[in-house]
């Protein structure tokens, strides 16, 4: 009864700016990512209201090669019925998709290695573990019948402390991984902060 998000979010895509400004113009349609490792499974991924991780990811990709021209998207999003990783529920869901996921694999008498594991340092940067977990559990409901998800959405900490002993990190964000392209009411160009207006 509560698994709908009840408002509207604005979410960034860090990209190359040919996809970018196709994504705006409408030339060029959504598309999932399927990568092995996705944080949050498959999905067209955003971060909700941080156009500067979207900005940053795109650089990245600049030094890993995958991104020619740094470009960031706005979207409109109704995450719809959704994922909510910050949610109770939901966790407790996602955990019992991981027990389902490792019964079934270890009907296999060469169980050892199937289960994939989460690597790359501290922040797990690689979420193989989480992103087979979830899939599995999006497939155990189509194959239910039940309804499926538009959207998942999870928390992260990462990267350093913002200072010694604190509870928070520098990279701390939400990400959404969109399921549903109906869930996207319109891509935009982001603006920029206009510092001469004033309320007077």
């Amino acid at each position: 009864m509560y698994h709908s998000y009840p408002s509207l979010v604005v979410g960034f895509h860090g990209c190359d700016r040919a996809i970018g400004e196709k994504l705006i113009s409408g030339e060029y349609g959504f598309k999932s990512s399927v990568n092995p490792y996705d944080w949050l499974g498959e999905g067209m991924y955003f971060w909700e209201n941080s156009w500067r991780r979207a900005e940053e990811w795109a650089q990245s990709g600049r030094m890993r090669g995958t991104v020619d021209d740094p470009f960031v998207v706005g979207a409109v999003i109704d995450l719809g019925h959704c994922f909510n990783l910050l949610d109770h529920y939901h966790l407790e869901l996602l955990q019992q998709g991981y027990e389902s996921l490792r019964e079934l694999l270890q009907q296999d008498e060469n169980f050892e290695g199937l289960l994939p594991d989460n690597s790359g340092g501290a922040d797990k940067l690689f979420r193989e573990l989480d992103c087979a977990v979830i899939n599995f559990l999006h497939e155990m409901r189509e194959d239910a019948r039940v309804p499926a998800f538009d959207s998942v959405r999870g928390v992260f900490t990462e990267g350093e402390e913002l200072y010694p002993g604190a509870g928070f990190k520098e990279k701390n964000h939400i990400q959404l991984a969109v399921r549903n392209p109906n869930c996207i009411k319109g891509f935009f160009h982001p603006r920029e902060h206009n510092p001469d207006y004033s309320r007077v």
